[in-house]
């Protein structure tokens, strides 16, 4: 028997002679220890919920290694691709406002996309299903600075993959464009547009758009391992920090806040939290299953994952970059949500969240309701 089956056997005999409470809490603290043992990770931030009430709130490790100083609640981590799902909700807000139409051509928006982009529209652009190829993130050069301009650029020279609506196919690229389509539509930053109509309103007071320039309290360091050490996150171009596919800094008491507008609807509304959470359809009216040949079926909606086990519908997101891992996930039927942050680029948090998910939730252990871990 391996350490992790060790450890979750030990936690469901803690919930079968005790059930939720302090044991819980004392059985995630175990997982979460073990966990950061096996992969090394310095610092994980760790928030579970139930029925609106904080199960869990808490800091392990080290945000920053070389001073020592400990992850916290107030940590702030970088959210890779668990931040498309502000994109996407910004991007519905503003339709709704009527700047332009889900449905409307991106070559409306970007003329250097006109060879190959007539029939893309910017839906296709939210749900992965553009067909155009990603951003050649393996040829380029990580350090060099790229306008807004560059990177439309960079797309348009990239080969049609598939026809669009056809196929599903994870793109950052398209949300790097669905930023850039944000700012030449309103005139503003998508970062600022961010902060003025989700994070404010919401009380998220430290999410915000990455920059290494401004001062940012209680910022953790991202770590990455090199021959089994732990060493700082390579260095990229800051403007490859400030992109609409995942470069936001968030804490978990952030995500609590947002976590809460999932029910109360606020300032986003039912209506588009409902249009990210529908399965994509294709153009030959089939929905889009992201692990094909998979038992259980994960779509995707708009910004996160949509599955479905057991009568509970699971709706999640995966991020990395630059140094860091986390994971949201949320069951609404039993108003349980999951986030986990890392601050190393190897850390597991997928696993630490599906865990802890079934953990609350006994029959989703036969089969995993949950997020593709393979999403970034």
């Amino acid at each position: 028997m391996n350490l992790r089956m060790a450890v979750r056997l030990f936690i469901v005999s803690c919930l079968c002679v005790t059930g939720v409470g302090q044991s819980m809490a004392d059985s995630i603290d175990h997982f979460v220890h073990v966990e950061m043992a096996r992969s090394k990770a310095p610092g994980v931030a760790i928030l579970v919920i139930k029925d609106g009430r904080i199960v869990k709130r808490k800091g392990y490790g080290f945000a920053n290694v070389e001073h020592r100083i400990p992850s916290n609640p107030f940590t702030v981590f970088e959210s890779g691709s668990m931040g498309k799902q502000f994109t996407a909700a910004l991007v519905l807000m503003l339709a709704q406002d009527k700047w332009f139409k889900l449905q409307d051509p991106i070559v409306k928006f970007f003329p250097e996309g006109a060879a190959k982009w007539g029939k893309v529209t910017v839906r296709q652009l939210l749900t992965h299903t553009s067909g155009i190829g990603d951003m050649p993130y393996d040829q380029m050069d990580m350090r060099k600075r790229y306008t807004e301009k560059d990177l439309v650029d960079l797309m348009a020279k990239q080969p049609m993959v598939e026809s669009p609506g056809a196929k599903w196919r994870y793109n950052n690229g398209g949300y790097v464009l669905l930023g850039i389509l944000v700012h030449r539509v309103t005139g503003k930053f998508y970062g600022d547009l961010l902060a003025s109509r989700i994070f404010k309103p919401l009380g998220m007071y430290t999410a915000r758009v990455i920059s290494e320039h401004e001062i940012v309290m209680n910022r953790s360091s991202g770590y990455q391992l090199e021959d089994g050490k732990i060493v700082n996150q390579d260095w990229v171009s800051p403007s490859l920090n400030r992109t609409a596919d995942g470069s936001l800094y968030l804490s978990i008491d952030d995500m609590k806040k947002w976590d809460a507008a999932m029910y109360r609807n606020k300032v986003l509304g039912s209506d588009i939290i409902a249009e990210m959470s529908r399965p994509t359809r294709l153009i030959d009216g089939s929905i889009a299953v992201v692990n094909p040949g998979d038992h259980y079926p994960v779509y995707y909606g708009m910004g996160w994952t949509i599955s479905h086990k057991q009568g509970y519908t699971c709706i999640a997101h995966a991020g990395g970059w630059q140094g860091f891992r986390t994971y949201y996930a949320r069951i609404a039927e039993s108003k349980l949500s999951v986030v986990v942050m890392a601050n190393l680029d190897s850390a597991d948090t997928a696993t630490i969240g599906k865990q802890i998910l079934e953990f609350f939730q006994p029959k989703l252990r036969d089969g995993r309701l949950r997020a593709d871990s393979r999403i970034p």
